[in-house]
């Protein structure tokens, strides 16, 4: 008869801190002091800031002793609201493991008969209410974490998004599971685009760094120097003089997906053996935007799921794709990210692209 192993804990710890956890905090110094945050540790490596006045986004992430996560030079910023108009959304851009961009407006500043909207919408200068905070339980053999949350942009005589973010992880795994729930709390239909902005920075991103996705390129903009055709987009190159400033080049993706109608992208750095594997149902989010911008000093590669690429809601409107939810009604949204630092793991992962 097999008996099950015994966890490696049994009878050893006081408090499940010592294997992982959620814990929360004040930030009390720069242009984030008051903003409050959660350290999430995995017990595996993985640990990451999920900065909760910033719609429950995700600032720096590590595996072990390496970075993960692009972070601008602003940092962790507080919430201003006032930023929301034209470009001036990029002076709080921390970048980070992930920002969400939307709920209503993806992409450039623009200005219609419908309103004005600038870039990338409101919701990374809203404040989340904090839900619920629920820690593992090692002794008791509860694994599970997770902390939720709501985040409200609802103005009288506008559009009413709400959206409830819940990040849990396992202890023991090293994968961040993220799942939101839109709903048009108003009396009218809303427009509604999302947009996953995971941001990826040195020393997971480096040159020779491969960038993962299958699917059909719809599109390409920015410098021309990149989507091509003739230049190798699929590796990070090393830092480029032409992409100083606001040197970019970008690509819209019609990804492929696998027996079940999930779509997977990801890097793999084989100098550090790590991969990192992000997961999403195609039917939620049917585009990925893949955004390279290897300025020196502002060295980083992002992989976005989306409703919508970054197209903005008049175009959205005209050529029909915009979302409109009826009153109450709503979307769900699942993203999963993790890391693989296992040979097997990395040999089969990578064995997807080819």
């Amino acid at each position: 008869m097999h008996t099950p192993s015994r966890p490696a804990w049994e009878d050893k710890i006081s408090h499940h801190a010592q294997v992982g956890g959620i814990e929360l905090m004040t930030l009390d110094n720069g242009a984030g002091r008051g903003t409050r945050i959660a350290l999430v540790n995995t017990g595996t490596g993985l640990r990451f800031k999920v900065v909760i006045d910033r719609g429950m986004d995700i600032a720096d992430a590590f595996f072990n002793q390496y970075g993960l996560a692009w972070v601008s030079r602003t940092g962790i910023t507080a919430p201003q609201p006032a930023l929301n108009k034209g470009l001036d959304w990029l002076q709080g851009f921390g970048g980070g493991l992930l920002t969400t961009c939307g709920l209503s407006h993806v992409g450039g500043p623009e200005k219609d008969e419908q309103g004005e909207r600038g870039l990338h919408g409101e919701f990374s200068n809203t404040p989340a209410e904090l839900v619920s905070v629920i820690q593992p339980d090692p002794e008791l053999g509860r694994l599970d974490m997770s902390i939720t949350g709501i985040i409200r942009h609802v103005p009288i005589f506008g559009p009413a998004l709400e959206m409830t973010r819940t990040i849990s992880c396992r202890i023991g795994e090293a994968v961040i599971r993220i799942h939101d729930e839109v709903t048009n709390r108003g009396n009218r239909p809303a427009p509604h685009m999302i947009l996953y902005h995971c941001n990826f920075g040195w020393p997971l991103v480096d040159e020779g760094t491969d960038i993962l996705w299958k699917g059909e390129m719809k599109q390409s903009g920015g410098t021309g120097r990149i989507f091509n055709g003739t230049h190798d987009h699929r590796k990070c190159p090393g830092p480029m003089d032409h992409h100083s400033g606001s040197g970019e080049d970008v690509a819209f993706i019609d990804p492929g997906t696998d027996v079940s109608g999930h779509c997977t992208c990801g890097l793999y750095n084989e100098r550090m053996g790590v991969a990192l594997s992000l997961k999403w149902r195609k039917d939620q989010l049917p585009w990925l935007t893949n955004w390279q911008h290897w300025g020196r000093g502002e060295y980083v590669t992002a992989l976005e799921p989306c409703t919508h690429p970054p197209i903005g809601q008049s175009k959205a409107r005209a050529d029909g794709s915009l979302i409109m939810l009826a009153p109450g009604e709503g979307r769900n949204y699942d993203l999963d990210m993790e890391i693989l630092n296992d040979q097997d793991a990395n040999r089969k992962f990578l064995a997807a692209f080819e």
